[in-house]
């Protein structure tokens, strides 16, 4: 260090400004944040540079910093980033009290902000009610009720949006939804022996529950593969 007394001074006032500067101690904490060979094979570090920088920016505000290591930290931090990256947290379907229990529960350092408004189903908020309650059914026991809820709420809004499954969770692939729901509705898992795409299967299982025939989810028409998961009669 220099023996300086002035340029000592500026080096103690850069500290003091860093220090209470809460961007500068975010950025610090995400840079720890930082996937490297420790970590876990799931959930998958997000490709999409949006969607990994704003995953970074929530695990440095998690509730302990060893919440990082806990699955469903980690795992809501992805689901939360794929939306925030683009500026729709309302398109999680969660409601406030929902959003800020789930936030007190993995990410208590966040700033008190307000979620937008949930996008409410409209037409077909019967098909998301039931496939809520179906996924609660088969909630494990192991893991958090409220947290099931909240992932709950998140996969049946995600089902009313045009691609596959994944992509509108923003998670890796369909390995990565089998990890998911394993972990959360194990029993649901094993009634899918035909391997089907798992939207197709929630909205099949969700009309079952229901006593109507199979059919696709709300957002399954507008996909690049409808004709392929849903072919025309010939």
């Amino acid at each position: 260090m220099s023996d300086d007394p002035s340029a000592r001074a500026t080096m103690k006032s850069r500290d003091r400004d860093h220090d209470d500067d809460p961007a500068a101690v975010a950025r610090g904490s995400a840079a720890s944040a930082l996937p490297g060979p420790e970590w876990p094979a799931w959930p998958e570090w997000p490709a999409d540079p949006q969607q990994a920088e704003r995953m970074r920016a929530w695990l440095a505000i998690a509730t302990q910093a060893e919440s990082i290591d806990s699955a469903d930290t980690r795992l809501f931090a992805k689901l939360i980033a794929a939306r925030d990256a683009r500026a729709e947290l309302a398109l999680l379907g969660l409601h406030v009290n929902e959003w800020h229990a789930l936030r007190a529960r993995h990410f208590d350092r966040a700033p008190l902000a307000a979620l937008p408004l949930p996008v409410m189903p409209g037409e077909h908020v019967g098909f998301v009610d039931a496939l809520r309650a179906l996924l609660m059914a088969n909630v494990d026991g192991a893991v958090h009720i409220d947290d099931a809820r909240c992932l709950a709420t998140i996969i049946a809004h995600a089902c009313l949006r045009p691609d596959h499954l994944w992509r509108d969770l923003g998670l890796a692939g369909r390995d990565e939804v089998t990890w998911m729901l394993t972990r959360y509705f194990p029993a649901l898992v094993a009634l899918n022996v035909d391997n089907l795409r798992w939207k197709k299967f929630l909205a099949a299982q969700t009309a079952f529950s229901l006593g109507l025939p199979p059919g696709p989810a709300p957002g399954c028409p507008g996909c690049e593969d409808y004709g392929y998961c849903f072919p025309s009669p010939r």
